[in-house]
């Protein structure tokens, strides 16, 4: 194995930058107010920081839409502030990854700006364009990750541009070797700042078929449905997952081992694991990649089972975990919400620390906190039409770091980008830090636990028969079993507890509980 892996057992964290701490007192989330915070997540046990876009940008998806992949957006702050928060982060111990956004950028961007100003120019084959179809449909029938079509017309040249995502964030022609070579300066670029990897957004979705057929309908689909069940209409063989996207992740790995950096894959796809087990399973090209069926399972011992097993059984090396992130609802709301929603979420906590792969925290979950509750005129996600509940606000809203106004994330009397979402005194990092039973002295505990537990690193994961309504699954002599029921259960094994997320005594566990067992063999 590598000794490059530094990753290898470690936790990670996701910081969603404009919501996690306010530095200068304008309501938004920057790296002046990061460095301050970044002795909570050495408190906690982390290990990575996953920061997300800072990029300069119009902020049309806050921040996933680069004008400019080499400078510090003015909200965040400068390059100074940025190696600060690098140096502290390392001085801590914890390593940095940034979000880098490379299947799209702004229409603002330079590129695109010359694209659309000068067709002749080489810009123009930095993106993908097709030509408007003699019978007036469009060049195909892809559908977005937003929802809705992916094409749009530049009257000008009568030509359209591909975007998988808002209009504004037209595609990257990732078949034409400058965009390559684009991409390596900037990778470099920040490499050579500090930081030990990136997080690659939409992984899978690079390259896209050089016909640019049409994907076959498999289901019913029209705009006003929701956008994954417009997504799941279609067998996606055309427009993500093809694969040349390997080799351009193999000479990403190239530059990345020249600097013993990490690349982790949001590999947002459930279904096609052939084609992303080609992705991580070589260590040559994205060396982890995140599954993301936690976040989109019922708390039931069946689902997550199946959740767990499908990817461990079909993808070899390289697997990324999490429950939350900024793009869904938070666990705790999905579970139940209130007392019942943080105890399954901790549950879930313990399973997914015991698998084999990398897992990540997303901001607040350590404070047990549920999806914010927004009233629709607060509503700035740009998906979702009117209702607040549809979009992703709801789990961006700012970090509550301590009681009072402004509740430690911006200056007292200053409105933040967008609400608090009803978050309360008890839900914030400073009252939990001081409470030694509190939702963030528990994930400490498990975190420190984990950690210790440096003998499961090299263990595959073998399941335990535990019944209808537990969950147990050993790596070597440690197990991971949760309770997914109502009612108390008995553990399915013998061992000494190590590690449990509520207060049930010897080898039972009660509604919803977890722990970590040294078995007895």
């Amino acid at each position: 194995m590598s000794t490059q892996q530094w990753w290898n057992h470690a936790v990670g964290y996701e910081a969603y930058i404009r919501s996690f701490a306010d530095g200068n007192g304008d309501g938004v989330g920057d790296f002046v107010g990061m460095l301050d915070k970044l002795d909570h997540l050495a408190w906690l046990g982390i290990d990575i920081l996953w920061i997300t876009p800072f990029y300069v940008s119009p902020m049309r998806d806050w921040g996933y839409d680069v004008a400019d992949y080499a400078a510090i957006d003015p909200t965040y702050g400068t390059l100074d502030d940025f190696d600060a928060v690098i140096d502290k982060a390392h001085r801590l111990n914890i390593r940095v990854l940034i979000d880098i956004v490379p299947n799209h950028t702004s229409d603002q961007h330079r590129w695109f700006q010359a694209a659309l100003a000068e067709p002749e120019s080489k810009y123009r084959d930095y993106y993908v364009w097709a030509d408007a179809p003699e019978d007036g449909s469009l060049p195909n029938n892809w559908v977005g990750y937003f929802g809705g079509k992916t094409w749009t017309l530049d009257e000008a040249s009568g030509q359209y541009y591909l975007h998988l995502f808002l209009p504004e964030q037209p595609d990257l022609n990732w078949r034409n070797p400058d965009v390559l070579d684009e991409f390596d300066d900037i990778l470099r670029f920040w490499l050579d700042r500090g930081v030990d990897g990136f997080r690659i957004d939409v992984a899978q979705a690079l390259v896209k078929d050089e016909q640019l057929r049409s994907n076959p309908q498999i289901g019913p689909s029209d705009d006003s449905m929701f956008r994954w069940e417009q997504w799941d209409a279609f067998d996606h063989q055309h427009d993500i997952l093809q694969p040349e996207s390997v080799d351009i992740f193999k000479r990403w790995n190239r530059i990345a081992s020249e600097y013993g950096a990490l690349l982790l894959g949001e590999t947002y796809d459930l279904k096609m694991l052939d084609k992303l087990d080609r992705l991580v399973s070589g260590g040559d090209a994205i060396h982890v990649g995140f599954w993301f069926g936690a976040m989109h399972m019922d708390w039931d011992a069946g689902q997550i089972r199946s959740t767990f097993d499908f990817p461990l059984s079909q993808i070899s090396a390289g697997l990324g975990w999490a429950q939350n992130s900024h793009d869904e609802h938070r666990s705790v709301t999905r579970f139940g919400g209130g007392d019942v929603g943080r105890r399954r979420a901790l549950s879930l906590a313990v399973l997914l620390l015991g698998l084999p792969g990398l897992p990540f925290l997303y901001q607040g979950e350590e404070l047990g906190l549920p999806s914010g509750e927004l009233p629709p005129e607060a509503k700035l996600d740009p998906i979702g039409g009117d209702d607040p509940n549809a979009g992703r606000d709801g789990t961006r809203t700012p970090m509550p770091w301590a009681p009072g106004p402004g509740m430690g994330f911006t200056s007292p009397g200053v409105e933040p980008w967008l609400p608090f979402g009803g978050r309360t005194d008890a839900d914030t990092a400073e009252v939990q830090r001081n409470e030694p039973t509190s939702t963030a002295h528990a994930y400490r505990e498990l975190l420190a636990v984990r950690r210790s537990l440096t003998s499961i690193a090299g263990e595959d994961l073998t399941w335990i028969d535990s019944g209808d309504h537990v969950v147990a699954f050993r790596r070597g002599d440690i197990a991971f079993v949760a309770n997914v029921s109502e009612v108390a259960s008995a553990m399915p094994f013998d061992g000494d507890v190590l590690y449990r997320s509520d207060a049930g005594t010897g080898q039972t566990l009660l509604a919803d509980e977890a722990a970590i067992v040294r078995v007895r063999t």
